[in-house]
């Protein structure tokens, strides 16, 4: 009889997505938080003064996309992890 101490493998690989996860929400709030304080200084710089628009666009864009990838992973492996600690019928 297998010990049910010891977490399945799948399960274990599921956390450390989970983690994962996590890692990539807090960079896409770090970015949103960080574009602010960022965009002064870019401004200054002569060669993206043409483009600050896109410039723009494409940091929030990656902050969205970070976050939504982030939670997407956190969710689709937090209910593996939870179907797995479901009681076999």
């Amino acid at each position: 009889m297998p010990d049910r101490n010891q977490d399945h493998p799948s399960e274990r690989t599921a956390r450390l997505h989970i983690v994962w996860g996590v890692i990539l929400v807090l960079a896409g709030i770090g970015v949103f938080i960080r574009i602010p304080q960022v965009m002064p200084k870019i401004e200054e710089i002569e060669f993206f003064s043409s483009v600050l628009a896109w410039v723009r666009f494409c940091f929030y864009l990656l902050g969205v996309l970070l976050i939504s990838g982030g939670s997407k992973k956190v969710y689709e492996n937090s209910r593996k992890v939870m179907a797995s600690k479901q009681p076999d019928e």
